[in-house]
């Protein structure tokens, strides 16, 4: 039966209207962002196929280009749109977080930094630099690969806080497996750039380790 002939409050679309996006299934939600099944196939029931065979929906937004379009009814006109609705909701995200922005909200921070961090597929450290009055100075991705000691360096994180004359700095690492949980290495490198920074007076306020659902707080687990 097509979405059309369904009961007005089951279709996606109506239902988002009437009830909220946060009210939708993953599937529907897709089913929205495809418009249109295929043959014999609503676009629900093509969201659902998807579903399972990304295994959920995050593979699915992160899949490359290659991968992406190989899915059912998907394409490089489907790839473009993703990516732009994606860029525009990091882009969003860091309006709050322009230069001169007071950090306010522990939660403004880590929405901005799981929007910049959670698509990488390998591990990214950056740094969000910030001034006495902790107003955002600059955010930069400064390492790639294994977050331990071999790969980040604390004298670079220093120089790059010095080079923005910053107060204080906020770490951010991401975890591609999802498991939001630091690892020992992940410890190390925190005590290691806390000791650097306070050298030169700069403090470090959090380190956030990004993976599936809420970003891992060292500050709030008293680990800073």
């Amino acid at each position: 039966m097509p979405i059309t002939d369904w009961p007005l409050d089951e279709r996606p679309r109506e239902k988002l209207l009437k009830q909220g996006a946060s009210s939708l299934t993953d599937a529907e939600l897709l089913a929205i962002f495809l418009r249109t099944g295929v043959a014999g196939r609503t676009a629900v029931d093509l969201a659902r196929d998807l579903l399972t065979e990304f295994q959920g929906l995050r593979p699915l937004l992160t899949a490359d280009r290659q991968v992406f379009c190989h899915g059912k009814g998907l394409g490089n006109a489907k790839y473009a749109q993703l990516q732009a609705v994606l860029e525009m909701g990091r882009r969003y995200l860091g309006e709050d977080l322009n230069r001169g922005s007071p950090l306010t909200r522990p939660e403004q921070t880590r929405h901005y930094l799981s929007a910049q961090l959670r698509h990488h597929p390998h591990e990214v450290f950056a740094c969000l630099f910030l001034d006495n009055r902790h107003r955002v100075i600059i955010f930069e991705e400064l390492f790639r690969g294994t977050i331990d000691g071999a790969s980040v360096h604390p004298r670079e994180v220093v120089k790059r806080a010095l080079h923005h004359n910053a107060a204080a700095v906020i770490l951010a690492h991401n975890h591609p497996s999802g498991i939001a949980e630091p690892s020992d290495a992940d410890r190390r490198i925190t005590l290691r750039l806390q000791q650097a920074l306070e050298l030169v007076e700069i403090r470090v306020l959090d380190h956030f380790v990004i993976g599936d659902g809420r970003p891992y707080s060292f500050a709030e687990q008293g680990l800073i």
